[in-house]
């Protein structure tokens, strides 16, 4: 579970924090002041801060470059109910991944912090660029899969989906996990989605569809991509 660390003097909206990215599968660490996020991301470093701008003594500003020099690499979305563009210059001059004012659309927030995570999230997937399974290669950089020296043309969400899976043998993915990770949750599509592909991928991969080699049902859950060799 991502460790959020959610910063803000008003307990109305510590508790809509604490409910919605809760309920998106985050830990949530809440502090009221800036003094406190330093010393809870001390004790339990997160892999993002949301942080108010406006709060008592140290202000969001003062508290983002204190997590910077402490923590470089630790993305910060802004939350505040200062709207000016002259405020969200400086935030993103000084290096915030993004800003939402307030009032803010809960779900709306999830998907941003969703989708910088994602976004960090790309350079240490493309370190490991080919996968190799038997005589299948997938190769991310070109976009490229081949299959005993054939390359099967697959489309942009296909590719996806055989990544996510393929960079993950053996791991099961339910449908709602393939949903988010792939469509995102922004996609408010259903089941059948996810079903059509894997039907596909299989038309595309496997000797034999209907008895798979590489993407296996798990019944009851959903699939995962089988690591040993196809024989």
């Amino acid at each position: 579970m991502p460790r959020i660390l959610a910063v803000d003097d008003d307990p109305k909206i510590q508790k809509i924090l604490q409910h919605t990215l809760s309920k998106e599968g985050f830990e949530v660490i809440l502090a009221a002041s800036g003094e406190e996020a330093l010393q809870k991301a001390r004790r339990q470093p997160p892999e993002l801060v949301v942080l108010d701008i406006m709060m008592p003594g140290m202000d969001g500003f003062e508290t983002f470059q204190k997590l910077k020099a402490q923590y470089h690499d630790m993305p910060v979305i802004i939350l505040s109910a200062r709207s000016d563009e002259v405020d969200k210059v400086v935030g993103f001059r000084m290096g915030v991944d993004d800003y939402q004012t307030k009032p803010f659309s809960p779900t709306e927030l999830a998907l941003r912090i969703k989708a910088v995570l994602r976004r960090l999230g790309e350079p240490a997937k493309q370190q490991r660029q080919v996968l190799k399974y038997d005589g299948l290669i997938l190769d991310y950089s070109k976009r490229i899969v081949t299959q005993n020296n054939l390359k099967i043309e697959l489309t942009p969400k296909e590719f996806e989906v055989l990544w996510l899976m393929a960079s993950n043998p053996n791991k099961v993915f339910t449908k709602a996990n393939l949903l988010d990770q792939v469509w995102d949750s922004a996609f408010y599509g259903d089941d059948n989605t996810v079903t059509v592909h894997i039907r596909r991928l299989r038309e595309k991969l496997e000797k034999d569809p209907s008895n798979p080699c590489y993407i296996k049902t798990v019944w009851g859950i959903g699939y995962k991509f089988e690591s040993e060799e196809c024989t």
